[in-house]
C-alpha cells in the first residue's frame, strides 16, 4: 500500500535544478537524472545537511537502447533520493564521492570490478570483488559480456604494510574455522595491541546481480531472499516493494501486516543468536546455551506458522504465501510472553556479571563523531548515537500505526551494542503482539501485471542489521534490466577496522561478533 508522498521540497538539494520524480512506494523516494556538476553538488549538499550515502551501483542500459550510468542513493531528512548520472560511452567514469562519504570507496571499487565504471580521482583503485575469476576486460555486469572464467590465478592482494620496531603481521582467513563465511583479515600488531586491521572480502561472490537479469520479475523474490539468509524477509520485502511500485500493485493490508510480523520475527531470531554468541566469545557459555535454546524454539514455531525456519519464500510479489490461523497467531503471542520473561532474566545475568562487563565495557569503541564521519549505520550505528531507523524515521504501513521506539546508546562499545540488541528484542516482541492482535481481515495476495513500458522501482526496508535497499529496473519486454541489492554491511565493514584499533588481538572475535556483519550480503 503506497503512502501519500510529500511534495518535492528537498531542502539540501533545492537550488540545484534537479528534476526529480516521486516513486509510488510506501516510503518517500525520489528519482532523477543529473549531469556531472549536479552529481558532485548534490553529494556535497547531502553531506553538509548531515545526510547519508546509502548505496552506489552501475547500470548498463546498452542492451535496451540506453548507455552506461552511475547511480547513488542518498538518505536525507525527507526520504531517499536516487540519482543517476549518464556516462560517456568511450570512457565510462564519474566524479569520485569518497572524499564526501568515506563508505563510497569500496562501493566505487565494486562498480569498477563489476560494471567497468571508474571513479575519477579515487585514491584506492585496487580490485575489491574481483579475485581474478573473470577477465579484467570483461566486467560481468556489462550486457554483452560472456560469463567465462579466467584461467589466470589472481595476484596477491596488496595489503597496506605497517612498519616500525616490533611491528608484525597476523593473517587470519580467508578460510575460517567452523562454518563462518570466508574473509581475510590482516592485523598489524605490537605485542597483542592492534595498530591496524585491513580486510579483504569478496570470496563469496556468487554472481547474483547477473543472475537477476536472467529471471522473470515474478521469480526474482526467491533470489533476493537468498542474498543473505539471515535477512531473507528483509531482502524479499525490499524486492517485492520495488516490483510492486514499478508495476503499480496495491498490496492487501493483511499481507502488509504479515510482512511486518515476519520482519520482526527475523529481528528477534538474529538478536537471540547474537546475544548468545557475544556472551560465548566473552567466556560465558551459559549465555550461549540459553539464547540458543530460545532461538531454536523461536525458529521451530516460525517453521510451523510460515513453512520455513527462516521464513524463506513467504514474502512474495503481491503479498505473502502464508496466512496463519487465529490459533497460530495466539501461539505466537504466547511465545512472545514466554521469551520476554526469559530475555529479561538473562539481561540481568549479563548486566550483573562482573567478568562479562569487564570484557564488554570500552571494548571495540566507535565514538559518535567517528561513527558519523565513517557512515556507521543500522544496529551498530544506533549503539554509537546514529539514530536512524526507517520504522521510526519514515514509518510505512503498518509501522505508521505501531509507534516503534528506537533503541539507541552513546558509548559505541560492545556493551552498547549488546544493550541495543536487548532493547530491540523486547520492542520487537511488543510489536509482534500488536501485529497478531490487530491483523486485519482480507486476502493476503494481489496479482501483479507487467506494465509493458520501462519501469523503475525501489525497496527500502529496515532489516535487523540496518537498512536494506534494492533498486530494480524492468524493461518494456518485462525482463529485468538491473537489480541492485545493498546490505548495510557495506557501510559497517570498514568501521570494524577502526573499532579494533588499540584493542588486543584476543578481543577481535568479541568485537567482530558484536558487529556481526554479512559476508554473503556484501559479496553478492
Amino acid at each position: 500500500m503506497a503512502a501519500p508522498q510529500p511534495e518535492i521540497n528537498l531542502r539540501p538539494l533545492s537550488g540545484l535544478g534537479l528534476n526529480l520524480q516521486c516513486l509510488p512506494t510506501p516510503l518517500p523516494i525520489w528519482h532523477g537524472a543529473v549531469d556531472r556538476g549536479q552529481w558532485s553538488a548534490a553529494a556535497q549538499a547531502v553531506i553538509e545537511s548531515s545526510g547519508r550515502l546509502v548505496a552506489m551501483w552501475g547500470v548498463d542500459r546498452c542492451g535496451v537502447g540506453g548507455g552506461m550510468l552511475a547511480c547513488a542513493a542518498f538518505a536525507v531528512l525527507e526520504g531517499l533520493v536516487w540519482l543517476e548520472l549518464p556516462l560517456d560511452e568511450t570512457t565510462p567514469s564519474f566524479p569520485d564521492l569518497s572524499n564526501a562519504f568515506a563508505c563510497a570507496g569500496r562501493m566505487q571499487r565494486a562498480m569498477a570490478d563489476l560494471s567497468g565504471i571508474h571513479a575519477e580521482g579515487g585514491t584506492d583503485a585496487r580490485p575489491w570483488l574481483d579475485h581474478g575469476v573473470w577477465p579484467i576486460a570483461s566486467p560481468p555486469l556489462q550486457h554483452d559480456v560472456k560469463t567465462t572464467a579466467n584461467a589466470a590465478l589472481p595476484a596477491d592482494y596488496p595489503f597496506v604494510r605497517v612498519e616500525g620496531d616490533g611491528v608484525h603481521e597476523i593473517a587470519v582467513g580467508p578460510v575460517h574455522a567452523g562454518i563462518i563465511e570466508p574473509g581475510h583479515f590482516r592485523f598489524s600488531v605490537v605485542g597483542e595491541k592492534v595498530l591496524r586491521l585491513e580486510e579483504h572480502l569478496g570470496y563469496t561472490h556468487k554472481g547474483i546481480e547477473r543472475r537477476f537479469t536472467q529471471l522473470a520479475p515474478l521469480e526474482g523474490a526467491r533470489l533476493a531472499g537468498r542474498v543473505s539468509g539471515d535477512s531473507t524477509v528483509a531482502y524479499a520485502w525490499a524486492y517485492c516493494m520495488a516490483l510492486e511500485s514499478a508495476w503499480r500493485c496495491e498490496v492487501p493490508p493483511r499481507a502488509q501486516w504479515l510482512r511486518a510480523l515476519m520482519l520482526e520475527r527475523e529481528r528477534v531470531a538474529n538478536h537471540l543468536g547474537d546475544l548468545g554468541g557475544i556472551g560465548n566469545d566473552a567466556a560465558m557459555s551459559f549465555g550461549l546455551s540459553q539464547f540458543s535454546r530460545l532461538r531454536e524454539d523461536w525458529q521451530r514455531l516460525s517453521r510451523e506458522v510460515f513453512g520455513h525456519r527462516l521464513m524463506m519464500d513467504t514474502v512474495v510479489p503481491g503479498g505473502t504465501a502464508a496466512d496463519p490461523s487465529p490459533a497460530l497467531l495466539y501461539r505466537i503471542g504466547q511465545q512472545c510472553n514466554a521469551i520476554e520473561r526469559e530475555v529479561k532474566a538473562l539481561r540481568i545475568a549479563y548486566d550483573e556479571h562482573a567478568g562479562l562487563q569487564d570484557r564488554f565495557l570500552t571494548t571495540g569503541r566507535v565514538a559518535p563523531p567517528l561513527a558519523s564521519q565513517l557512515g556507521l549505520t543500522g544496529l551498530v550505528g544506533r549503539a554509537s548515537a546514529q539514530a536512524f531507523d526507517l520504522r521510526c524515521d519514515h514509518p510505512w504501513f503498518p509501522y505508521d500505526s505501531l509507534t516503534v521506539v528506537m533503541a539507541t546508546q552513546r558509548n559505541g562499545d560492545v556493551a552498547a551494542r549488546v544493550a541495543v540488541r536487548f532493547d530491540e528484542t523486547l520492542e520487537s516482541l511488543r510489536l509482534i503482539r500488536r501485529l497478531c492482535e490487530g491483523l486485519p481481515e482480507g486476502s493476503t495476495r494481489a496479482e501483479l501485471t507487467a506494465t509493458g513500458i520501462p519501469a523503475l522501482g525501489m525497496g527500502w526496508v529496515e532489516g535487523w542489521r540496518g537498512e536494506v535497499l534494492l533498486a530494480l529496473e524492468v524493461g518494456a519486454d518485462g525482463r529485468i534490466v538491473r537489480c541492485h541489492c545493498h546490505d548495510p554491511s557495506w557501510q559497517n565493514w570498514p568501521v570494524l577496522e577502526h573499532a579494533i584499533m588499540g584493542n588486543i588481538v584476543p578481543d577481535f572475535p568479541l568485537i567482530n561478533k558484536s558487529f556481526n556483519l554479512s559476508y554473503s550480503g556484501h559479496d553478492l
